[in-house]
């Protein structure tokens, strides 16, 4: 079984890979890195973004597309936010699997009326030393009252979009890329590769 970091880069990679139909997208495994134990000290998703790609481009050599998400929610101020995947687990405690912070979360959320939240997507692709193209896209919905849905991964099954009357783990592939704030990222970055025609 693969650690959950590589479990959630593979989600990630899946997702990303149908809005790069160019280009051939590989995670840190595929060209031989090891366990990466990167510190994500940034302020914002942007930050810790570009503190990625620096480092695996440092040690791939290769140009590096990073991505930083999470869910931010009114009410707890933006909480969990960029320590979404750590949500309930910082200051050495053992990380929590993604129902473990959902339940975390939503008993945080117990009783709140403002269920307002929103995906966040940071993407950078970095091709030289300090070149580097970036965008962030979000997802805005509701906090749902209790989980729902089997698809998707980490806290898609307890946000709910109004649009689509079901949360985002109820939504088909097709849906989700076409909604998400990775899949708005990744369009987006995918547009500035083909318009920028390659990299010296």
């Amino acid at each position: 079984m693969l650690p959950p970091m590589d479990i959630l880069v593979r989600h990630k990679i899946e997702e990303l890979e149908p809005m790069f139909p160019s280009h051939r997208l590989l995670a840190p495994a595929d060209v031989g890195l090891g366990e990466l134990d990167i510190v994500e000290d940034g302020a914002d998703y942007f930050d810790n973004a570009l503190i990625k790609a620096k480092a695996l481009r440092a040690r791939s050599g290769l140009p590096t597309l990073a991505d930083d998400s999470g869910l931010s929610v009114a009410a707890l101020d933006g909480a969990p936010g960029i320590h979404s995947a750590r949500y309930g687990s910082l200051d050495g405690a053992a990380k929590l699997s993604s129902p473990e912070r959902n339940a975390l979360l939503l008993a945080a959320m117990a009783g709140v009326e403002d269920r307002r939240c929103a995906f966040y997507c940071c993407l950078v692709f970095l091709y030289g030393e300090d070149r580097f193209l970036s965008v962030q896209e979000t997802c805005p919905g509701l906090l749902a009252l209790s989980p729902s849905g089997a698809g998707g991964f980490g806290y898609d099954p307890i946000v709910h979009l109004p649009e689509f009357g079901r949360t985002v783990a109820e939504l088909s592939s097709e849906e989700k890329n076409r909604v998400s704030h990775r899949g708005k990222a990744s369009r987006l970055m995918n547009a500035m590769l083909g318009a920028a025609g390659g990299f010296a």
